[in-house]
Parts: C-alpha cells; structure tokens; sequence
C-alpha cells in the first residue's frame, strides 16, 4: 500500500481505479474508517463504485497499516483532517467525494467545515457533531483495561449488529479486526471524540451532503442526524430500518448504490 508521511505517522491508503482507460480523470472518493477497524471495512463498497470513481481508502492513524504518534501526543480532529488532505496532495485530488463512517463521518463533517473548496460531496455515516451526544463510550477507558479487548470487542459487535445483519464470517473477520486494534488508540480517539463541538459550524457546509444513519445506534440516536439534516442546507437523509451502528459495513452495497445516485443527482 502507499503511504503518506506527516507529522510523524505514516498514513497508509489503498487506490481501487478500474475506470475505463478512455476515462482519463475520473473523480475520487475518499473513505474514512471509525474506530476499531481498517480500510477493509469498506472491500464491499468497491464493485459498485471503482468502475465509476477512483477510490482510496486509507487506515487512520493507529489503525492496519498506518503508524499511531507516541503516547504523548495529544490526539485532535485536525489531525485526521490534514491526514485527508495529505493523502488526497499525494494522489492528486485537487477535489475529492470523502466517506466517513462513525469517526471517519465526523472528521468527513470537520474536512468539508475546514476545506470546502477541496470537497465535490460529503457522506458521514453514523456521524456525530458534538460529543456530548454520544451514548455508552464514556466508560470505554475502564472497561478496556479491566476486561480487555476481546470482552469490548464482543460488546462492541452487539452495538454494531443486529443478529443475522451479517454472515458468519463477517462476523468473525470483524470481530478479529477489533480485537487486535490498539485499545490505547481506541481509548484516545473516543475520549477526543467525545469533546468535538461543530454543530454551530454545520450550517456553514456548503457541499452536497448525504446523511446515513441507522434506527437503533447504540452511540447516536436518530436525532442526532435529524439536527444535522436541518442545519446542512444542501443535505438529505436516508435511515435504514432495523439496522444498529455498523451500517458501512451490513448496508455496504446498499450504501454504496445510495452514494451514487446521490453524486450523480447532485454533482453532475
């Protein structure tokens, strides 16, 4: 995979461009994974897309093959959005579509707040926009160190999926991927998510804007990203019935064909 070094980190990021040769400048999107998984999340986004778009799909920091900072550094969103833009420098995208699920959905709100003249479309999935929101996570730092990681990330499937969202082996790759996450990494990017404050900056998004949640997340209730549909001028908003936090990846091909009649709908 290629990689991209800034501030100490290597980020690394993975293209998928089948587009016709003839297609010489296909538009980008770029994806950004939450906590506790990798790039891999999105595997089953690309057939729908990478005949359309060149996608890139990069590990945040701490995350598959991307490099944490050391344990001093004091984690921020600005960060992982000079991460995005670093990435999208090294591939050339001068504009880029960005998809952001969970964590990623929040830094994909923060990227199009910070560089609106980067941004051609937003997706943010299960995205939070103001920490005080989220549900269940403050207790995160006392039950990773005194249960460890296979108990949280047992815990962690349940709020992701409803029983039968996924196959068996989904669940058991995911399931794998979590638990052999950092929890060092996960205690400190949740604790940074939890004091995010953009809902006052929400109404300054400019970008189409395509809103994904589920009914039941365990994190964020539908309110949630009812408030930011109401503040997002050019925003709309798709909830998936019976569905809990992991939507990107048990509605991926279903989210992926929503993306794309979204950006041909709207950036066309």
């Amino acid at each position: 995979m290629p990689t991209t070094h800034r501030d100490g980190a290597n980020i690394h990021y993975r293209v998928d461009d089948l587009t016709p040769p003839w297609h010489t400048a296909p538009e980008t999107v770029i994806f950004h994974h939450g906590i506790g998984t990798d790039h891999r999340l999105w595997s089953e986004w690309v057939p729908a897309l990478a005949d359309t778009y060149r996608l890139v799909r990069l590990d945040v920091r701490g995350y598959g093959g991307s490099s944490a900072p050391g344990p001093a550094k004091n984690w921020s969103m600005d960060d992982l959005i000079s991460d995005v833009i670093a990435v999208a420098d090294e591939i050339g995208a001068d504009q880029f579509h960005m998809v952001g699920e969970s964590l990623g959905g929040t830094a994909t709100y923060a990227t199009a707040i910070a560089h609106p003249e980067r941004l051609l479309s937003i997706t943010p999935i299960c995205a939070g926009h103001e920490g005080a929101y989220i549900q269940h996570v403050d207790r995160w730092r006392t039950e990773l160190e005194t249960k460890g990681m296979a108990k949280w990330s047992n815990q962690m499937m349940d709020h992701r999926f409803n029983p039968g969202a996924i196959t068996d082996p989904q669940w058991s790759w995911f399931e794998e991927v979590q638990v052999d996450t950092s929890p060092v990494v996960n205690v400190s990017l949740v604790e940074m998510l939890m004091g995010v404050k953009i809902t006052d900056k929400l109404a300054s998004i400019s970008t189409p804007t395509l809103i994904l949640h589920p009914d039941s997340s365990p994190f964020l209730p539908v309110e949630v990203p009812e408030g930011a549909h109401k503040l997002v001028a050019k925003s709309e908003l798709h909830i998936f019935r019976a569905a809990k936090h992991g939507i990107a990846f048990s509605h991926a091909h279903e989210s992926a064909l929503l993306v794309k009649n979204f950006i041909d709908r709207h950036c066309r």
